[in-house]
């Protein structure tokens, strides 16, 4: 079976189930349905949701599966967020991606605690 289309390949616009068909007993209902607002996003962000959900939304452990940056995980997050229709926080998401640049900085080495303390304004 193929996967079911949420978006017009087309002209973009979201599409409606008109039709549904049960194997079982031959039954076919028609009508209008809305298919919820999973139903709305692309295959990829599908994909990736299972991903997050698999992972308990661990971030680190859905950038490990999917072979991505901490970053790109959380720019995949708020793009699924958006797409189904919530309003992404852009504050918290670029003051936590500072943070965890902070954090990577002060492993490598490239920074001490002291400096990592002051830029996050905790001293």
């Amino acid at each position: 079976m193929n996967a079911i289309l949420g978006q017009c390949p087309v002209c973009g616009e979201l599409l409606e189930v008109t039709r549904l068909y049960c194997r079982a007993c031959d039954t076919t209902i028609e009508g209008h349905f809305h298919s919820g607002r999973l139903g709305q996003l692309t295959a990829d962000q599908l994909a990736f949701v299972e991903t997050f959900l698999k992972n308990e939304g661990k971030i680190n452990r859905v950038g490990e599966d999917l072979g991505i940056s901490y970053p790109t995980v959380r720019a995949r997050l708020r793009e699924v967020i958006a797409a189904l229709g919530y309003q992404v926080e852009e504050e918290v998401a670029v003051a936590e991606e500072e943070r965890r640049q902070l954090l990577d900085e002060l492993a490598r080495g490239s920074i001490s605690s002291e400096e990592v303390l002051k830029r996050l304004g905790t001293h």
